[in-house]
């Protein structure tokens, strides 16, 4: 497969899983569907550090914008341009690393919630991990299903931004022999 192609292949693979990030990111600031925790301030801290937004988010949807233009044909697909790509792959993996950081945190900590009448996570520093034992989730009582809510988002997050951390590196050794060797689209007979 040609360098260039390659390129493009990675870029409309990383569009999809940048856009989940950030649903995902979204979407966990409204725990039970509701706006009233996140006007209280009631939301986990990690979902405060807007990895899925920024990290998973926005600093891979940009430079898969580029790398897919680096796989045209034209001014963008030369050797130059895939010498760039390849800082733009290293964008792609810091923002998925941060990404993948944030949503560990957030599986490790477990949600902020209530517990009788106070807010707190009660999972963050628990010998048992609370996510292998369902039994431990009923001292939540609000939001409703917070804690498999918490699972489900950071979950995707984490298995998204592994997704987007092999994607942006195998972009950046495609990048390395694009610039070595070309993007061989369409030189003609030889």
């Amino acid at each position: 497969m040609c360098t260039g192609k390659c390129s493009r292949c990675i870029a409309v693979t990383l569009y999809p899983l940048a856009v989940l990030s950030i649903i995902c990111n979204i979407v966990l600031f409204f725990p039970g569907g509701d706006i009233k925790y996140a006007k209280d301030g009631h939301i986990t801290e990690e979902v405060k550090y807007m990895g899925g937004l920024i990290g998973g988010g926005v600093m891979v949807l940009l430079p898969a914008l580029y790398i897919h233009l680096t796989g045209k044909e034209g001014c963008c697909g030369n050797r130059c341009g895939m010498f760039l790509s390849i800082a733009f792959a290293a964008v792609g993996v810091a923002g998925a690393l941060y990404s993948f950081v944030v949503a560990i945190l957030g599986l490790q900590n477990g949600p902020l919630c209530k517990v009788v009448l106070i807010w707190k996570t009660p999972f963050k520093n628990s010998d048992p991990s609370y996510l292998t034992d369902s039994t431990w989730w009923g001292q939540c009582t609000e939001p409703k299903d917070v804690v498999q809510f918490n699972i489900g988002l950071f979950s995707t997050l984490l298995a998204a931004s592994c997704l987007e951390l092999v994607l942006c590196a195998i972009q950046m050794i495609n990048g390395l022999f694009g610039c070595l060797c070309g993007t061989c689209t369409n030189k003609g007979p030889l």
